[in-house]
């Protein structure tokens, strides 16, 4: 690995020359080897345009979604190579949570948090569905906010209370690792701050990746933070060390508002 990437002992996630493109010859991830710390926040963090996003799909292989895509290299969730997984196994082990709020309108807030299990076709009986749900908006700090009207539409909640109704659906599954892409960029400044702290308290049990073009956010609480540019990684470690020190002139810039 380049003197830039830290090393991380015992990853629950590592990348080994990814690389994806999403037109022949057009990539938009570029040869990624890294190992990511269990138990931490891990913010992705580039230009628009760089492959953040992209490269947060592929460790659940949501980016297959798309059409011609190529893949090449390997992706090791707990030491196991995810191209060799079941897809539905993958994404329970490995939830994603998107940019805006988006709990599915026809359903309560109940049901949004159980909707994996009905859309996987998993039956599981009233008691544990009950008890999934309690936990996991607990989890998600939403319990006694919305504990007296849980058959009531996920969508009459306020958009930072949907966003962390759309955490406790990741959460619902129990997974290792938790994908957020850019998940406070669409609600207000104090539904924000609740996020943030929420994350990291779930790190003590997950292990949290996300994309964010907010560098503060990045700052206030992340343990490690991975700058990707034009598809490439520049730099991987620890947030304190990069913000304070980078080690490459090209982090330097990013993070002094020279480019972005």
């Amino acid at each position: 690995m380049k003197e830039n990437i830290e090393k991380i002992k015992d990853p629950i996630i590592s990348t080994r020359n990814l690389s994806i493109a999403y037109d022949k010859g057009n990539y938009a991830v570029k040869q990624v080897s890294v190992d990511i710390k269990k138990n931490s926040v891990t913010a992705i963090m580039g230009p628009s345009g760089c492959g953040k996003s992209t490269f947060l799909r592929a460790i659940n292989r949501m980016h297959e979604l798309y059409e011609n895509i190529e893949t090449e290299g390997e992706v090791f969730l707990n030491g196991k190579d995810i191209s060799k997984m079941q897809v539905i196994k993958l994404r329970r082990m490995a939830g994603m949570v998107f940019q805006r709020p988006n709990p599915f309108p026809t359903m309560s807030i109940y049901d949004n948090v159980i909707a994996g299990y009905k859309l996987n076709g998993i039956h599981i009986k009233k008691k544990e569905k009950d008890e999934i749900v309690e936990r996991s908006l607990l989890d998600v700090s939403l319990w006694d906010e919305v504990k007296d009207s849980l058959f009531k539409k996920g969508t009459f909640l306020s958009g930072g209370q949907q966003q962390r109704l759309c955490i406790a659906r990741a959460l619902a599954f129990n997974p290792k690792v938790i994908l957020l892409d850019e998940p406070t960029s669409a609600i207000d400044p104090v539904a924000t701050s609740k996020i943030e702290d929420l994350l990291v308290k779930l790190k003590k049990n997950y292990t949290i990746l996300m994309v964010t073009h907010n560098m503060s956010q990045a700052a206030r609480i992340s343990d490690y933070s991975l700058f990707m540019y034009l598809g490439e990684l520049v730099e991987y470690g620890k947030t304190k060390n990069m913000f304070t020190n980078p080690k490459d002139r090209r982090t330097e810039e990013y993070l002094t508002g020279k480019f972005g």
